[in-house]
């Protein structure tokens, strides 16, 4: 399992890297199935309807414990009839890895011990409600023919179902594996844990803003978009940036405070579980150094992607081993990343 991790996400693998080992596995295994279903979904090859029925089956296959699922036609013709794909092959897409290998990944799914399968498969199953309503919602999107989330609640509900379950999982996982016996808050920390997974996927949905937009998506509300005096389509231009940079400040503040949150859920975990907390702090401070990195870009561009450089990642993942036996230094990580 973990080379296909190490294909399909660097920034994630790295996290799983840091999971202390009682919680790895079934961590990197639900993501790689989420990871899977939003694959599914996101192949414009196959018609919307059937991407649906696929996304439908994978989740009963999920919920029964079954592992016969194939998924042939979501594969490129050559590697459907060509024998199985190898991790080896550089030139091979890791997505379509994860379809070749998805009644393998069930397989693994149903092998986990009580409660951690039921953990996992709640989880996804969230996640694919989140997959399958975004869907049909933006069936026959395109760039031109914009469909926009209508309100916040839209928002803040998508949010939830592909990232903030996350938190919930997350810390009953890890409640159950490693924490039983400490002395912490459970349902403050998962209430925490749902605004950490929301400001993570905030950040990616205001980074990738023009992307999506240009792919017939539109996550900043309409009505909201409305009071600012602007309409979805004209986001397609970028001279607009100056009009909408309030609205989309205001986004930024949002994600900022969901990822402050987050923080505060990193340091209420015990400090000697050094790699837990680690493993949380790394998406907060990449995520917070990317909503700095936003407020001085044209993200209505979408020649100007922004994205916290590799070498800057190393950079943050050192400092947090370097000042994690010092509180002081530890504490100015966050504010340190917001420059």
């Amino acid at each position: 399992m973990n080379d296909v991790l190490k294909r399909v996400s660097r920034s994630f693998y790295l996290t799983m890297r840091a999971l202390p080992r009682p919680v790895r596995h079934p961590i990197g295994l639900a993501y790689l199935l989420a990871r899977t279903s939003d694959t599914i979904a996101d192949t414009e090859l196959v018609p919307a309807s059937e991407r649906l029925a696929a996304l439908q089956a994978f989740r009963e296959h999920i919920r029964q414990g079954t592992t016969g699922l194939t998924l042939e036609r979501f594969l490129p013709a050559s590697g459907a009839g060509g024998g199985a794909l190898s991790i080896q092959d550089k030139s091979c897409n890791p997505e379509l890895i994860l379809l070749w290998r998805c009644s393998e990944l069930l397989g693994a799914l149903n092998a986990l011990p009580e409660p951690d399968r039921r953990m996992v498969r709640e989880v996804l199953d969230t996640i694919i409600s989140g997959q399958t309503l975004d869907l049909r919602r933006f069936a026959g999107a395109a760039a031109g023919n914009l469909i926009a989330l209508d309100s916040d609640d839209q928002l803040d509900d998508y949010t939830y179902r592909v990232a903030g379950c996350v938190g919930v999982f997350w810390t009953r996982l890890c409640v159950h594996r490693l924490l039983g016996r400490s002395r912490i808050d459970a349902s403050r920390l998962e209430e925490l844990g749902v605004r950490f997974g929301k400001g993570l996927q905030l950040v990616n949905i205001l980074r990738d803003i023009a992307v999506d937009l240009r792919n017939g998506r539109c996550y900043i509300p309409s009505d909201r978009l409305a009071r600012a005096g602007l309409k979805p389509l004209q986001l397609l231009n970028p001279d607009v940036m100056p009009m909408f940079s309030p609205l989309y400040a205001e986004y930024l503040d949002r994600a900022g405070g969901f990822l402050a949150d987050g923080w505060l859920y990193t340091n209420m975990l015990p400090r000697n579980h050094v790699r837990l907390r680690l493993a949380c702090a790394w998406p907060i401070l990449i995520g917070v150094r990317t909503i700095a990195m936003l407020r001085g870009a044209n993200v209505l561009d979408p020649d100007r992607r922004v994205k916290v450089s590799r070498a800057e990642v190393r950079r943050l993942i050192a400092a947090t081993v370097w000042c994690y036996p010092f509180g002081g230094a530890w504490e100015r990580l966050f504010r340190r990343a917001q420059d």
